[in-house]
């Protein structure tokens, strides 16, 4: 496994850092609007959004005084081409004992 995809896992395995995505899926949002949805501290939020960053799922855009965290689509590519490993190794698996089955019913 790469760093990109440690990385990126780490990011996802908090509940918070998954919310977080969520909402930036729906906007694009400054730390103090995202702090507003949270029961948190903005320096908590902060923190999040520092794994994310790392994570590459989120880029962060300085806007004069202002710092735009939006959703990075493609950060995803290495935890979606990590599972898609496993898709495939249970598809051939399923039509292994589908075939299996059908040799053994005739």
């Amino acid at each position: 496994m790469t760093s990109q995809t440690q990385n990126a896992f780490r990011a996802l395995a908090d509940p918070t850092r998954r919310d977080i995505v969520h909402i930036l899926a729906r906007q694009d949002m400054t730390i103090a609007q995202l702090t507003n949805q949270f029961d948190m501290t903005r320096a908590a939020v902060k923190k999040h959004l520092t794994v994310l960053s790392d994570g590459g799922l989120i880029t962060v855009e300085t806007r004069g005084r202002e710092r735009i965290n939006r959703l990075e689509p493609m950060g995803m590519a290495p935890v979606l081409d990590w599972f898609s490993y496993f898709d495939q190794f249970w598809d051939d698996r399923l039509a292994n004992l589908k075939e299996a089955i059908e040799r053994k019913a005739k």
